[in-house]
């Protein structure tokens, strides 16, 4: 995996400029209206949190980036590529450097670990050998953690190494982007905590860019390089988390309150 990593090229149109672009984004469901013109950077390299309350529009702006739902108006530029503009193939093309980090885990029952993680190297990489695809899923699981499971079932893991493995299995890929949605949602403080420095390390070794959806301040507070709270279809605030949360906003405030207790950290 180290020499597929090593072949990857700079995107020439994002080389001075953000992976991710958006500007003036809406989307609404009939009357219901979602995201109301929000503009958002993500840099190369950087870890980028969206943080709101469930129903706020946090999947919907990740299912948009990845051209799964269409945007009523406005821009999202991915790698230099505008992404409403983007026909089937090309979204396909764009898919293989984003990599999907689901709230499930999104694991196939009745495959092994190996299997899991061989299934979109398999379907996506033609011509490799098995040594090839053996090396691959031998590095990915020794980076998050769980080579001794390459056997296992999914059903034998505990939650956080379901979390692992769904991880690895979008890391095999080698994305560019990751978008990681509800990381450490249904897991032990312990377990949240070993998530959250899981992506800080799967940013340093793999140099991925990254959203991550979430409600869970701790998560934010140990992954994110800036955050941007999400409240009634906008960005009400944009920074670090220590510029985000010093504010008179009495909606940001109660967030904080509700969700975040300073000695978790």
């Amino acid at each position: 995996m180290k020499t597929r990593k090593n072949t990857k090229t700079a995107e020439p149109a994002i080389e001075n400029g953000p992976v991710i672009a958006i500007r003036d984004l809406y989307k609404s469901f009939g009357d219901l209206h979602v995201l109301k013109g929000i503009d958002l950077d993500v840099n190369k390299g950087e870890n980028v949190v969206v943080l709101g309350r469930s129903g706020t529009g946090k999947s919907v702006l990740i299912k948009i980036i990845s051209g799964l739902l269409k945007a009523d108006r406005g821009s999202v530029k991915v790698l230099g590529q505008e992404v409403g503009e983007l026909d089937e193939k090309q979204l396909r093309e764009l898919r293989m450097k984003i990599g999907f980090s689901f709230q499930n885990s999104a694991l196939y029952d009745s495959m092994t670990v190996r299997e899991n993680l061989e299934f979109p190297l398999v379907r996506n990489v033609k011509n490799l050998s098995r040594a090839e695809i053996n090396k691959s899923v031998e590095e990915v699981l020794e980076s998050v953690g769980l080579a001794r499971t390459i056997n296992q079932m999914p059903s034998e893991l505990s939650g956080g190494q379901r979390k692992r493995i769904g991880i690895a299995r979008t890391l095999i890929m080698n994305p560019d982007i990751m978008l990681y949605d509800e990381p450490t949602a249904g897991l032990d403080p312990t377990t949240c905590i070993e998530i959250n420095e899981l992506i800080n390390e799967v940013k340093e070794k793999y140099h991925t860019s990254s959203i991550l959806i979430t409600h869970d301040l701790t998560c934010a507070k140990m992954t994110g390089d800036r955050l941007a709270m999400l409240l009634d279809g906008t960005f009400a605030k944009v920074g670090t988390f220590e510029e985000v949360f010093s504010t008179d906003d009495e909606r940001i405030k109660s967030f904080y309150d509700y969700n975040f207790t300073e000695n978790e950290v």
